[in-house]
């Protein structure tokens, strides 16, 4: 018989596939498709995008000086992205196979496709570039760390853990050594056997 939190973990994957089919919804009412990966809008649509962009020197103008005189500590930050960036994908490309885990695949949490939208000037297509590789590196880099945390560890925490990854609700409570003993091989070949 499931626990209650392996039910609740259930209709918590529940509600984000109606959440999905919410989103799928939206689309089909802003008149846009995916083929291929990629997103097609109808003409009209196109048409009025383009009309609706403000030009770059217009959107400077109204921008307040320090807020552009951060940009600079925000987009130095692409170096330690990067360099994480490569440092995580080497560290699964090696030892995934190792553990037998399957490997996070990159494209599912890096997404870079709101710079087509016509309706954005080119600074803003390059913000959106750049906040689409960082916030979806930390989305891969989270879910390799939560693999690898359901491999070696798979112990909750005895304190609160703030927005867990996916993976933490099946862990054993703090302080069950005999359910750890018992269960840690069990949730490593359910681990291996995923995705």
């Amino acid at each position: 018989m499931r626990s209650p939190l392996e039910q609740m973990t259930d209709r918590l994957r529940e509600l984000q596939a109606e959440i999905e089919a919410a989103i799928e919804d939206r689309r089909a009412a802003f008149r846009y498709r995916m083929e291929r990966g990629r997103v097609i809008f109808d003409a009209e649509v196109r048409a009025r995008h383009r009309a609706a962009r403000e030009g770059l020197l217009s959107f400077l103008s109204r921008t307040r000086l320090l807020v552009v005189l951060t940009a600079p500590f925000i987009y130095v930050l692409i170096l330690p992205f990067a360099a994480l960036d490569l440092f995580v994908t080497l560290y699964q490309a090696v030892c995934f196979p190792v553990y037998g885990i399957p490997k996070v695949r990159r494209r599912d949490y890096i997404v870079i496709d709101r710079q087509h939208l016509a309706y954005l000037n080119g600074l803003q297509k390059l913000n959106c570039i750049y906040c689409g590789y960082c916030n979806g590196l930390i989305g891969f880099v989270r879910e390799v760390s939560g693999r690898t945390e359901a491999y070696w560890c798979p112990i909750k925490h005895a304190s609160r853990v703030s927005d867990p990854h996916s993976r933490y609700p099946v862990f054993v409570d703090y302080g069950n050594e005999d359910a750890f003993q018992a269960r840690v091989e069990e949730q490593r070949a359910a681990l291996t056997k995923a995705d």
